[in-house]
């Protein structure tokens, strides 16, 4: 256990972001098992409305530093390559 008092407010900050990553990392999975659903389905509107919604929660999630620039366009390229498809 850290004894410097910067140290343990730097813990403290490390469990609150590693917390709301987590939330943000899962609820990205969601969105993008949701257009993987619709996409299996042949459904495009419905896979289109959920492309929309993925693009901008991968967007969001890459500003904000939970996942890389380059995971975020590579996986927004995938779906918009699926998209196209149907």
């Amino acid at each position: 256990m850290a004894n410097i008092a910067s140290q343990i407010k730097r813990n403290r900050q490390t469990v609150v972001r590693t917390q709301r990553n987590k939330a943000v990392k899962s609820a990205l999975k969601t969105y993008l098992k949701r257009f993987d659903r619709a996409a299996q389905d042949g459904d495009a509107d419905a896979a289109s409305a959920a492309f929309a919604t993925a693009q901008q929660k991968l967007d969001k999630a890459a500003q904000k530093g939970v996942v890389h620039a380059h995971y975020a366009a590579n996986h927004k390229s995938a779906m918009a390559k699926r998209l196209k498809a149907l």
